[in-house]
Order: C-alpha cells, then structure tokens, then sequence
C-alpha cells in the first residue's frame, strides 16, 4: 500500500519525484525489480522456507519425545538399580542364612561325630577290660593248675611216695580253694 502512495506522489511530480531523479531512478524498471523479488520471495517462502519449517517441527517433536523417552528410561533404570539392590539384598541374607545353617550343621556334625568317637572309645575301653579280665581269669586258673601241680610235686618228693590221681585232685583243690581265698 506504500508503494501505490508513493507512485501516486512520483508521478504528480512532488518532493519524492525530485529524490528520485537525483538518484537516477527508473520506474518502470524498478516496479519489475519489485515485482520479481516479490516472486522470488513467494517461490522461496512455498518451497523453500515451508518445509524449512515442517522439518524444524517434526525435529521438535523428535526431541520432545526423546526427552520424554530419556525421562522415562531415567525412571525405569532408578527402577531396576532399586530392584537390582533389593535382589542383592536378598542373595545376601539367603547367603548368611545358609553360612549360618551350614556352620550350625558343622557344629551338630562335629557332636555327633565326637559322641560317635567317645562311644567307640568306650566300647574299646570295655573290651579291653573284659578282655582283660578273661586273660586273668585264664592267668589265674593256669596259676591255680600249676601251683596245684607243683604242690603234688612237692609233697610226693617230700613224702617219697607216688600219689595216686585221687590224692592229686584233691591236693589241687585244696590249693586252689586257699589261693582263692586269700
């Protein structure tokens, strides 16, 4: 609309006409210089600057919903570092738990092999004694037999006469009934 206001005072040869002339200003051939940028300027806005646009909003969008998606992968991996420590907590109570059944288990082991060994030991010891005692046993009455022999021995060589087997057994269970005794 300026531009049609200052045609108008060019041409009734005013103050603009004379700015104009001192420059050298041709109008026709500026009006065409006009006409031409405008086109340009139009061509460029349509084909140029419009999907210089579309593709600033679509890059917007692509960022807005990055910083969504970063904002949400941010939670979900607060999520799994929680969950992450809740599972190692765990494993490690389940840990100590079973450290401290298997030490418990030792421990009963150990009794129990230890009453196993102190009855074996005793067994061994009772063994022995009976064992023990059946040699004595078995000791003695060879001592008996012999001290018996010998007594007859002895009496038949101070005597000078041979005894018979009757005097010899009771001999020998006079001698044995005295040694028990004593």
């Amino acid at each position: 609309m300026n531009i049609l206001v200052l045609f108008a005072q060019a041409e009734s040869g005013g103050q603009i006409e004379q700015i104009a002339r001192t420059f050298g200003v041709n109008w026709p051939h500026l009006i065409a210089q006009i006409i031409s940028f405008s086109i340009v300027c139009g061509l460029l806005y349509l084909l140029a600057y419009k999907p210089i646009l579309r593709m600033l909003a679509e890059r917007q969008k692509l960022i807005a919903q990055g910083l969504a998606n970063s904002e949400k992968i941010s939670a979900e991996l607060a999520k799994t570092e929680t969950q992450r420590k809740d599972v190692i907590a765990q494993a490690n109570a389940q840990a100590n738990q079973f450290i401290e059944e298997a030490r418990s288990a030792a421990a009963q082991l150990r009794e129990q092999e230890t009453q196993k060994a102190i009855a074996a030991a005793e067994q061994i010891m009772a063994k022995a004694r009976e064992a023990a005692a059946q040699d004595h046993t078995r000791m003695l009455a060879q001592l008996k037999q012999e001290v018996g022999r010998l007594v007859v021995q002895t009496t038949a060589a101070i005597t000078g006469k041979i005894l018979t087997t009757e005097d010899q057994r009771r001999l020998a269970e006079e001698t044995a009934r005295e040694l028990t005794t004593r």
